[in-house]
Parts: C-alpha cells; structure tokens; sequence
C-alpha cells in the first residue's frame, strides 16, 4: 500500500519478498508502495504504501527535501515476518522494480490530480488492465504552514485483480478510514498548538501582496511525522499495513471443489453473499467480522505477524493481544463421555429432529463450546443459533439457545416434547467423571442434567443416522477426524434423500400413497426418518430450490410424463 501526498512522489514501499513463485499484486496508499506474494491458486493480498520520496527511485537520482521524504536517508527498512505462510512484510523509501515504481508513481499522481471523488475527500476507484486497478481515499492533513492550512494526502490500493479488488471494498474502506482518522487526529493537535503559540493567518495578511513565488521561497514541504509530531508513525503504519496486506488476502479464499458443491456449501455462499450485501448497506460500519488480527510493532525489523483483537487501533494499541480461550468441548466423542451415553443419545435425537436444544450455564463459552460441537450434526441450512441470552427465545427463533442459570423458562417449554434442556451445576466434588474426560476447562467440575418433556428409550431405534453416529462414536479405532468425515458423508448422503423427496412432493406433486412408496425405496419410512427428512428439508439453499423451480417452468417440463 502507498501513501501520496500533494506535490511528491510515491515513495517507501511495503512488499512481500516470496519464497517461491506465484504471482504479484499491489497496492499502494499516500507515500509508500507495496508488493504482495501469493500461490498461484490464492487470491490474496494487496499493496499498501505510504508517503515518501523519489530519491532513491530506480533511474532517478536528485535531492529531495523533506516533505518527499518518508525514511531518514540510510535508512534499512522495516521487515515483518509471517512464519506462518513464510512471507515477509519489507518497507522501503522505493519500489525496486521499475514497473512496479511506474504503476505506483502513476497510481498516485492520478489520485491527487484528474481522479477525485466529488468533495475531494473520500474513496474512488480507477485504472485498468495494464497499470491494474486502483482503490485510493484521498484526505487532508492540517499544516499550519500550508497554502489553505492543509495538506492532500491518498492512501492507494493497487490490485491487477479488478474483481477482488471491488469485493475487498468495504473491508478496505473501514480499515483504511481507521487509519486516517489517527493521522489526522493528530495532525489537528499539532496544528491547533502550532495556531496558538504563533498563528499564521495574521501573518499571511501583513504579506497578502507579496509575490507568490516569493511567498514560496523557504517554506518547504513538512514530512508527515512532523505534521502529526510522532517519530514512529512509519514504523506503525508499516505495522497496520502489514496486517492488512495479510489479511485481505486471507480474508477470500479459492476452494477446489471435486463435483458439484455440497448443500452445506451452497448455504454458506448464500449467507456469505447476503452478509456482505448488509454490511455494504451499513457502509462504514464496524460490523465487518472477519479481519481480527493486526501486527505487533515488536521492532524496526525481525518483527512477528501476530494476533489482536479486531476492535484494536491500526496505528496504537497493537499489544493489546489475548490468546483464544480453547475449546471446552473438542469433538462429538467427548461430549458423549461427559455427559454419558444416555444423557448425550437423548441430546443428540432432540438435535437430529430439530427440537429445541436449551443449554443454561454460568459459563458462556462452555455453552458456545457447546453449540459449534453439536451444530455438526445438522446441515447449515438447519441451524439457528442464540449463543447467550437473558431471557427465553421461542423455537421458531432459534434451535439452538444458550440461557444464564437465572432465566426462567415457561413450563410449556419444560413440559414439551420438542424441546430438551441441558442444565450445567457446579459439582459437588471433582469425581463426578473419568480423569480421561478431564481438559483445560475443568469440565469434571460440572454436572450436567438433561431434561426433556419425550425422554429417548435406549431401546427406541430412532433415526437411522441417529445409530450410525453412535456407531462411529464408540468405534475407538476410528480417529476424531475419521468420525468428522463421516458425518459429513451422512449428512451428504440424507440430503440426497431430502432432495428427491422435496421434488418428489413439492415440486411435482405426487400423492401421498406414491411418497411412501418411495420413502420405503429410500429406506427412510420409519416415523423419526420422515420427520428427520422435513426437518432438513428447510435447510436445503434458495440456490437448488429456484434450479428447481427454473426447470419445472421450462418448456420441457410441460411435456406429459410417459
């Protein structure tokens, strides 16, 4: 990424330095440019840059003064490195290579001059498929000693992948704009102490008739660490734009999808579309989730790409990182040596069925440790989550709700057959369970109660996936992620049911006496397996069902069946 500034030209540049090949992106914003590094398959991250000068420019060599200067001369750099993907974060007073200086000088000249967003301050995009594709947010940095008291600055994002770049929008948009609003928090400081010790207005009018060039003779261009009086602000802007060259290019990934995708991950897209469609309507809205982790400034160089947490300050404030609390329940298999067999077959028919499943604790994470355990068990589609709440939710709110241990629960609700309800009790003594059960959490300090108004018989068979679960569950010789992937391969294996029944029945309209033959052909006739199948029924994605709906429409659809 780059920062431009009025009057320079581009300068230090943040860059990934590869470990292997791939391919470039770049990004640029004010007064330095960045390379970034990515797999081949990988759509990643972009450039950033920030102000600073043509000095040291490939082909250029002349003085510049101050203003156009971002690193004192001499200056190494600063290096981040992410042992992560193995790339490195290097900013430097320059691009080195020559194209990528003349994409990133164009980049920024057009960005202070002929593209400007009406107001001339806010966020535009230009650019094409040779000098690639640019998002830039133009702002003012007050200086005292500038014509109009201000000085124009752009922070550019440089990408040649136009459609992530334009997806990639409103992330950039709220992290860039964090950025600038420090700067230019505190460049107004500097300018309002500068205004009241010696103000330049007076001045300026005492000389209003002087020549102009006269005017200008002496007062040369201020860097930005002097505007915002902070001498390391390029060491944390290389911070901020490090993490978010990082994440923007994690934030959107590419999957290779052997066959047509599963339902879970029609559903996923669908919600991932209408999210971002609500977050482009709130429009600088925080509400975007998915970047968390600035880096921290441990230094100049050799520094870590780390975690913080997503509300953290981009220029400050970078230390501020908490590692995530582990996971209290770790798969399927311990949840079931926790709460027992019994207990945890009951739990388990309720989920299946799409009963309302009431978890009531003390501990939220526990009860959220909880719910992404079990939601495992279920399509995406299927699943409607109230992690934490202070008071009852109905079902056709939520199949999944957590509850405080104080909140009251309406005695229909507790007397029902489609509701179950996990009630967590600290233990009178530390023995309750098996030292094997123990983790981090302590979970042998609690007991767990559950209740149900349609208490499971173990004799009972219910549904069929219901057994096979259990099957896999006590089947030692298989590994926890042996057991994930078979549920995955039930979970495919009943939505093909679902499918064909829902345009068995919905679609074409078949009678009653034709649906249970073919719930017997499907090996899904039994009660508990109908009402699985309706059940599962609504989390099949909008996608299938107008596929669906697009075919019966179709001319060939209207030709009469043989």
């Amino acid at each position: 990424m780059t920062v431009a500034s009025e009057g320079q030209q581009p300068g230090p540049p943040v860059r990934f330095l590869p470990h292997g090949r791939g391919s470039e992106r770049v990004f640029s914003g004010g007064h330095a440019s960045a390379r970034v590094w990515q797999p081949p398959l990988a759509r990643g991250p972009c450039q950033v840059v920030v102000p600073g000068s043509r000095t040291e420019a490939p082909g250029l060599s002349f003085a510049a003064c101050e203003g156009c200067r971002s690193l004192a001369a001499g200056h190494p750099g600063y290096i981040s490195h992410d042992k992560e993907t193995s790339i490195k974060y290097v900013s430097h007073q320059h691009p080195n290579h020559p194209q990528l200086f003349s994409i990133v000088r164009q980049a920024c000249v057009r960005s202070l001059s002929c593209e400007v967003c009406p107001g001339r301050e806010g966020p535009i995009f230009f650019g094409d498929e040779q000098h690639g594709f640019v998002f830039s947010h133009t702002f003012f940095i007050k200086d005292s000693l500038a014509r109009g008291f201000q000085r124009w600055y752009s922070v550019i994002a440089i990408m040649m992948d136009r459609i992530y770049l334009i997806n990639s929008w409103p992330f950039l948009l709220g992290k860039i704009r964090g950025i600038i609003d420090e700067l230019q928090g505190k460049a107004l400081k500097v300018f309002e102490a500068e205004q009241f010790g010696c103000p330049q207005r007076a001045q300026r009018m005492n000389t209003a008739f002087t020549p102009f060039l006269h005017q200008r003779n002496g007062n040369a261009a201020r860097s930005l660490t002097s505007l915002t009086n902070d001498d390391s602000l390029w060491a944390c802007l290389h911070t901020s734009f490090a993490w978010l060259l990082k994440a923007c290019g994690s934030r959107l990934t590419e999957k290779l999808l052997e066959g047509a995708p599963t339902e879970d991950t029609l559903v996923q897209m669908e919600q991932l579309a209408d999210l971002e469609e609500e977050s482009e309507s709130w429009g600088n809205s925080e509400a975007e989730e998915e970047e968390k982790t600035p880096v921290l400034p441990e230094g100049a160089e050799g520094r870590e790409l780390t975690k913080c947490p997503a509300d953290s300050s981009l220029l400050s404030d970078c230390g501020n990182w908490q590692p995530r609390k582990l996971s209290v329940f770790k798969s399927l298999r311990h949840m079931r040596q926790v709460l027992g067999a019994p207990s945890f077959r009951t739990l388990a028919w309720h989920v299946l069925m799409g009963n309302q499943v009431i978890w009531k604790s003390r501990d939220a994470d526990l009860v959220h440790s909880a719910f992404e355990v079990l939601r495992t068990m279920l399509p995406v589609g299927c699943v409607r989550v109230i992690p934490y709440s202070s008071q009852y939710e109905e079902a056709y709110r939520c199949n999944f709700l957590g509850l405080g241990p104080h909140v009251q629960i309406p005695p229909h609700v507790l007397a029902s057959e489609f509701a179950v309800v996990v009630e967590v009790h600290t233990a009178a003594r530390s023995s309750l369970h098996p030292a094997g059960c123990e983790d981090e959490q302590s979970l042998s300090k609690h007991e767990f109660v559950v209740t149900s108004g349609s208490a499971v018989a173990a004799d009972r068979a219910g549904p069929t996936i219901l057994s096979k679960v259990e099957a896999a569950l006590t089947n030692q010789n298989l590994s926890v992620d042996v057991v994930d992937q078979c549920l995955v391969c039930l979970k495919e294996e009943w939505m093909n049911k679902v499918k064909v029944l829902f345009k068995f029945t919905k679609v074409d309209s078949r009678p009653k006496e034709d649906t249970q033959k073919l719930l017997s052909i499907l090996g899904a006739s039994e009660e508990d397996n109908v009402k699985l199948l309706k059940f599962w029924m609504t989390g099949l994605s909008k996608t299938y069902k107008s596929h669906l709906m697009s075919t019966v429409r179709s001319p060939m659809a209207s030709e009469p069946r043989s």
